[in-house]
């Protein structure tokens, strides 16, 4: 007889590990205990060598579908007489180094039982069960418990709890486990936040108010979706107006992969990314012929379609209901973080949405839904949030904590833990005060999370963007990182790729080391530092960032840098500006063409040939490259 005491870290927490270890164990005839801990799981087993070792081979061929094993520390020790197996209450001390499970798409057993009519769980869409349902989006603290959670103000009935404590339910600690005795419910709310029907029959009358063209504010798992009949021209047009979005496709939900499969073109790896656990928004090409089915303002001008299906009990009753795709984008007016709180939602969405269904579940961090394109048979994911999110990078050796802010657009931060580096769900464009605040709250989230104190702040070398200066009010050593260097170097750690290399970056605009904007770079990349070796030619941007949303600005600025005084001044982009507005030629300092219309002065740094002393020169006289402000044009 030996004891076998086993460290296991990884993907081991909320995806049923403990009552697998449970099952396995008594199967086996093995005594002892198992327990969650801060770095993954505890397993203590008594037995004979053989029993053990094949503990050990099953284990790891037979363990949940969503765990991954990561590292196993294994000791054989004195046997102490265990007498059964049991599942022993979390231990929380130690360094945080386990993993939190992403959120993952409602499974099959579950899906059987809330279309059961003689199950007490028909139709109610809060089911799950260790294999699906929420984790990242509830957990406020690890290790995962429910008391950790936010469902922690919902007591289980006596049902519920009798499944949480057999160790043959495949609900035994199932951290969200509810049922509609004691779990969380819908509501119905009008525009202003009022109360119109409850439970199943506000799912009713949600799927109802869409097919009569009302936009939906829809709470569900990581924040709000707006949703609207994807085949009414009209309600998907309105959807835009309210929302201000004037051309950027929307995503869809479908009801089913068949009637997707009827529409667009789907090869097997697509098919296999929507209807796994992670189930992203899968970029998909419409079938010629077939786009009478879907409105126009779906997607302008696009031949690809952004679509998903169901993913939750909630969305696959409501869609079952409407069995027709509808929208489901991000609830948010442009620029700004999806909306999470229903009581928030009728103050910032009421404008865009003509009902809310809601539900009383909190939800501890936004996360939008997750968008993945197949190309070259490889999976590209573009917007990394829902069912990828939290899970790590492992990187070889163990490191100083460190954080990184990322940079101003399509922002994610990432905190580094021992040899892991947590990489943040999709947060957005640092352009408003409320994406601004929820960038801060990730950190402070992930912070709490891993009870992790940064050693090291890394930012993006532009010192306009807010996520560094951010970065300089933390009282920490900081890195700056060159924009497309930072693209460079996150391709190697993804792929694995050691350097001398040549590195390849089309990525718009970054802040250089010269202190001008850089775009369309080749690096040749060593151990120690990094060559510039080719780029495109620079050309001025009047207007700075402006000539991001106006591209006469750009190409002003190329046929300027191209003929210089022999620009034919009656081409589109030049007549597109007013006289009193754009002026031409090369200011007294000769640093740049262009000059703009203002009665103010001010310090010019780059346009000077000495960057050293700023002169206090007449606005009409200078102006700044330097993005993302320029005084370039003034109206």
């Amino acid at each position: 007889m030996s004891r076998l005491h086993l460290e296991i870290h990884g993907a081991v927490q909320g995806v049923g590990f403990r009552p697998f270890i449970h099952r396995l164990a008594t199967s086996l005839n093995l005594y002892g205990w198992i327990n969650n801990s801060v770095q993954g799981v505890t397993v203590e087993i008594e037995g004979d060598l053989y029993q053990l070792r094949e503990f050990m081979t099953r284990m790891e061929r037979e363990k949940p579908p969503q765990s991954f094993i990561q590292s196993l520390e294994s000791t054989y020790l004195d046997p102490v007489g265990y007498k059964s197996f049991e599942i022993r209450e979390s231990s929380h001390s130690g360094k945080l180094t386990t993993l939190v499970l992403p959120d993952i798409a409602t499974c099959n057993d579950c899906l059987e039982e809330i279309f059961d009519p003689q199950n007490h769980r028909y139709l109610y869409p809060f089911t799950n069960c260790t294999n699906c349902g929420p984790r990242f989006s509830i957990i406020e603290a690890l290790p995962y418990d429910r008391h950790k959670t936010t469902m922690k103000m919902f007591q289980m009935c006596d049902k519920c709890r009798a499944e949480y404590e057999d160790p043959t339910n495949r609900r035994f600690h199932a951290q969200p486990n509810a049922c509609p005795e004691c779990g969380p419910h819908l509501e119905l709310w009008d525009g202003a936040g009022k109360g119109l029907s409850s439970h199943n029959q506000a799912l009713l009358d949600t799927a109802k108010a869409i097919r009569e063209g009302s936009i939906i504010g829809v709470k569900g798992l990581g924040g709000f979706h707006l949703m609207v009949d994807a085949t009414n021209q009209e309600a998907v047009q309105e959807l835009r107006k309210r929302k201000r979005r004037e051309e950027k496709p929307f995503a869809l939900m479908y009801p089913s992969l068949n009637l997707i499969k009827s529409h667009c073109e789907i090869s097997p790896l697509e098919e296999r990314l929507l209807i796994s656990p992670e189930s992203p928004i899968v970029l998909l090409k419409e079938k010629s012929g077939s786009n009478e089915h879907i409105a126009e303002a779906v997607a302008p001008g696009n031949p690809y379609l952004g679509i998903m299906l169901p993913y939750t009990p909630l969305h696959h009753i409501l869609m079952t209901e409407l069995n027709s795709p509808v929208v489901a984008t991000s609830g948010n007016i442009s620029d700004e973080p999806i909306c999470i709180d229903e009581h928030e939602a009728p103050e910032r969405l009421g404008e865009i949405a003509d009902f809310f269904l809601v539900h009383n579940r909190p939800i501890a961090r936004h996360v939008d839904d997750s968008i993945v394109r197949i190309v070259l048979d490889r999976e590209i994911v573009m917007r990394r949030a829902r069912g990828y999110a939290p899970l790590p990078i492992s990187i070889k050796k163990k490191i100083p904590s460190i954080l990184a802010v990322g940079a101003h657009l399509k922002n994610t931060i990432a905190l580094s833990v021992e040899n892991q580096i947590f990489v943040s769900q999709h947060i957005g464009d640092l352009e408003t005060d409320a994406a601004f605040h929820a960038f801060q709250n990730v950190i402070q989230s992930f912070e709490q999370l891993y009870d992790s104190k940064p050693e090291l702040v890394v930012c993006d070398a532009h010192p306009d963007y807010l996520s560094t200066q951010y970065a300089q009010t933390l009282n920490l050593p900081i890195q700056t990182v060159q924009h497309h260097y930072a693209h460079v170097s996150a391709c190697m750690l993804e792929n694995e790729l050691e350097p001398p290399l040549l590195g390849v970056s089309w990525d718009g605009t970054g802040y250089g080391s010269d202190n001008t904007v850089w775009g369309g770079e080749f690096f040749l990349v060593s151990q120690d530092h990094y060559e510039r070796i080719a780029h495109f030619r620079p050309f001025p941007l009047p207007g700075g960032e402006l000539a991001i949303k106006e591209p006469r600005r750009s190409a002003t600025g190329l046929l300027q840098e191209m003929y210089g005084d022999l620009a034919d001044m009656k081409l589109p982009p030049f007549k597109s500006f007013s006289e009193k507005g754009w002026w031409w030629g090369r200011c007294r300092t000769g640093g740049c063409p262009w000059r703009s219309w203002s009665k103010s002065y001010l310090s010019c740094r780059l346009c000077c040939k000495s960057k050293s002393t700023p002169q206090e020169l007449p606005a009409w006289d200078v102006c700044s490259m330097r993005l993302p402000r320029c005084w370039a044009y003034d109206k």
